[in-house]
């Protein structure tokens, strides 16, 4: 993380604060006793661990009450709660933007004593580049239920149909030809499914690898906002162009949960996003396209690789006054068991990937997951900006920007994206706009060079 960030409280988190304040939640339950809070992200991997989480209170005599909010509202409540020290939470779901910054500020319970004395726990197991991006001064501070890169998923029925092949690594360009031969508005297929809802961590996240591989970056070695480089202007134009014309109907309101509902009911021939969409597109309980699709690393520019690097994880809110009792919830729902309990109850291609190296030496995970589990450990392996971008940055994070401020600076250039992909305003208006926040950003940290 740069020096700069480490020690600076975001001015994000007051409006949060402001904003928040009348939020569904759990309000001022606090917990006492055997009782657990936890604020989790309502994605389908999380609702999983919410309907086996009978088992957990069952054995231990706990009572664990969740707060589960879609994606954007989930960070708002959570950051408000956590920078506050506001005690209502005993676990906070978050990912690795927020871990180093949050442990920096003293805002997270230090995870390393309680891991080693635990080592039936198997930290170790972790895969490498998830384990270290949760950690920080040497320690964990939050631990993974899954992990992610990006790769595409597409429907290799109808690309027999059309005459086409997916090469091994493809590119853009080729993705974009693609998607004009499969959009059939007729059939309902739309061509490709891409993220235009705002949020730094929706369109954002795979608008900024595309972003990466055309040779673009948020901010220069210096620090100066580079949104109108002709590198993020081409990369923004084409992203923006792709989804207009070949892309999902209302796509700018359509996130990871919608562009997945839409794949997998079968209205889209191709989808770039998270590699953990590959368990949802494979379980034959809620997917009519099982067994169609194919998996390819991020399509690229001028990078040898382009996906990202992800992690939802489990935290302990320093305010928290159960920490050992939440450690053993924190345990029980990322540990080596509870992956078994998923494949053995729900079906294999649901349990939580791309975290522990052993869940990949389970002989039914393999198999239910032969199509992708290779291109999720490979897409994770080449994370990295060495990897994903072509000039150095001076900010950690391959689809974010590692400061606090990013929080704020992306969902507001992702507003004026998504007003792009509306319609509602070109390009070059919304990356103009874009570029005067980051110029605001991008001087302060000169200021404290």
């Amino acid at each position: 993380m740069p020096r700069a960030a480490r020690h600076r409280l975001p001015l994000l988190v007051l409006a949060v604060v402001l904003t928040v304040t009348g939020c569904a939640g759990a309000g001022a339950i606090g917990a006492s006793g055997r009782s657990l809070v936890v604020a989790i992200v309502a994605n389908p991997q999380m609702n999983d661990a919410m309907a086996l989480s009978d088992r957990f209170e069952r054995e231990h005599g706990v009572e664990v009450t969740f707060v589960s909010l879609p994606e954007n509202q989930a960070r708002a409540k959570i950051t408000a709660s956590t920078a506050t020290q506001g005690g209502e939470f005993d676990i906070v779901m978050i990912s690795n933007y927020e871990t180093p910054q949050w442990a920096a500020n003293g805002w997270l319970t230090d995870l390393g004593p309680y891991l080693e004395a635990n080592p039936d726990y198997d930290a170790g197991d972790f895969i490498p580049s998830i384990r270290d991006s949760l950690s920080y001064g040497g320690s964990m501070y939050a631990v993974p239920f899954y992990g992610e890169s990006s790769f595409l998923a597409y429907r290799k029925d109808l690309f027999a149909e059309a005459g086409l092949t997916m090469p091994e690594r493809p590119t853009w360009e080729q993705i974009a030809e693609f998607a004009a031969v499969l959009d059939d508005d007729e059939a309902g297929v739309a061509g490709i499914c891409l993220r235009g809802k705002p949020g730094w961590g929706e369109s954002l996240a795979p608008l900024t690898t595309v972003v990466n591989t055309f040779g673009g970056r948020w901010f220069d070695e210096n620090w100066n906002a580079r949104l109108t480089s002709p590198e993020f202007h081409a990369a923004t134009r084409f992203y923006v162009d792709l989804v207009r014309e070949h892309g999902e109907v209302g796509a700018s309101s359509a996130g990871f949960s919608e562009c997945g509902t839409r794949y997998t009911q079968g209205q889209a021939a191709m989808w770039y996003d998270a590699t953990v969409m590959a368990g949802t597109n494979e379980d034959p309980a809620t997917s009519k396209v099982v067994g169609k699709s194919g998996y390819v690393p991020a399509p690229v520019a001028e990078t040898e690789a382009s996906g990202w690097l992800y992690t939802w994880a489990l935290a302990i809110p320093a305010s928290t006054e159960n920490a050992g009792l939440a450690w053993e919830f924190l345990s029980w729902m990322t540990g080596k068991d509870y992956v078994r309990l998923v494949g053995e109850e729900l079906g294999w291609n649901r349990v939580p990937p791309g975290c522990r190296r052993s869940t990949y030496d389970i002989p039914e995970y393999r198999r239910a997951a032969s199509a992708y589990a290779d291109a999720t450990l490979d897409g994770i392996r080449n994370a990295d900006q060495d990897h994903t971008m072509t000039r150095p940055v001076p900010y950690e994070g391959i689809q974010f920007v590692g400061i606090p401020e990013f929080q704020d600076l992306g969902t507001r250039v992702s507003q004026q994206i998504s007003a792009a992909i509306a319609g509602q305003q070109t390009v070059e208006e919304a990356l103009r706009q874009s570029q005067s926040y980051a110029e605001t950003v991008g001087e302060s940290y000169r200021e404290t060079r």
